[in-house]
């Protein structure tokens, strides 16, 4: 089981789901309407360090932090 947060605007509460790796993990939040509008704009951070590859395997415990691109001043 893995924990997901959503960060920034997104606004949804943490979730824990049961996945294999990030593909797996996109499919499912792609079923999520406040969520698919996100996916392709967002970073996803394993365990604090960010990812690229939609085939990285996740582990039971993993920390998967879905980052919307924010502005700074």
């Amino acid at each position: 089981m893995v924990k997901v947060e959503f960060l920034g605007p997104i606004g949804l509460d943490a979730m824990e789901l049961e996945v294999a790796n990030l593909k797996e993990l996109k499919e499912i939040l792609a079923q999520n309407e406040q969520v698919s509008k996100w996916l392709e704009l967002c970073a996803v951070a394993i365990n604090d360090e960010i990812a690229s590859d939609i085939n990285t395997k996740l582990n039971d415990g993993d920390r998967i932090c879905i980052l919307p691109p924010v502005c700074g001043g």
